[in-house]
């Protein structure tokens, strides 16, 4: 029990804002931790529907439920996934050679473009947010852990595009077999929640999270030769915001 304990902290404390206890970050201590990861999308889900309810109770719609609702995740999780998108759109906007691609990752420095996709990012995500309803909302909740789930099976199956940093860390540490098993389960656990919220709108939503899922998988391979921690988190914003449009969409559908 207390060698699963030190995996579930070592993953929320590095996933997540949430406090827990310190321990080192030994192989042991992480040879478990990405299957706790999309516990993290649990929490997330778990406090956007609760402040959807709390919010709609106070009649607070519209711009003010967008916005809380926008950044109840990047609180949650301390915005550590929105760095790794934009330093993808950086690397995948300059069309520079895979070595060079791989060098403006490590780059501390926002480029521009970076900051043009964040912003559109944002933009995209708050308008969603502002057109929801408790239908959309169990779905888009679920999304949170279907995300982690197919990133955390991405890390244990997937090549990484270099020998070293720490989703290598994550991976080469990891117990493959038992990590990439849990984490299908998640996804599947995820995926039926969505269909049990709303057949239709789930079905749009889950749909929409595979699809980005195989585009993460083709891109990362012919853009960098493998996955590292940036794309990963290029991925799982881009699996959110790919939940969160088709579970609106697919609910005015369903209305129509």
């Amino acid at each position: 029990m207390g060698l699963f304990f030190k995996n579930l902290a070592v993953a929320f404390a590095m996933y997540s804002k949430i406090p827990m206890p310190h321990f080192e970050w030994t192989k042991d201590n992480m040879k478990y931790s990405m299957c706790f990861f999309p516990l993290i999308g649990a929490v997330i889900g778990g406090v956007f529907i609760g402040m959807y309810y709390l919010l709609e109770a106070a009649s607070l719609g519209g711009a003010i439920e967008g916005a809380v609702l926008m950044l109840v995740p990047i609180i949650i999780s301390g915005g550590i996934h929105v760095d790794g998108l934009l330093d993808t759109a950086d690397a995948l906007s300059s069309h520079q050679p895979r070595e060079k691609k791989l060098e403006i990752l490590k780059d501390s420095h926002a480029g521009a473009f970076a900051i043009i996709v964040g912003a559109c990012y944002f933009i995209v995500d708050f308008a969603f947010k502002t057109n929801l309803s408790l239908r959309s909302v169990l779905v888009i909740a679920c999304g949170f852990v279907v995300s982690r789930g197919l990133s955390g099976f991405a890390v244990v199956t997937f090549k990484c595009a270099k020998g070293s940093g720490l989703l290598h860390t994550f991976s080469d540490s990891a117990q493959r077999t038992t990590v990439r098993i849990v984490s299908l389960i998640y996804v599947c656990i995820g995926l039926a929640l969505m269909i049990v919220a709303d057949v239709f709108v789930g079905a749009v939503a889950a749909c929409a999270a595979l699809l980005v899922f195989l585009y993460y998988r083709v891109m990362s391979y012919r853009q960098f030769g493998g996955i590292n921690g940036d794309q990963a988190g290029f991925f799982l914003q881009l699996c959110e915001l790919a939940v969160l449009i088709a579970a609106v969409l697919g609910d005015r559908l369903w209305l129509w």
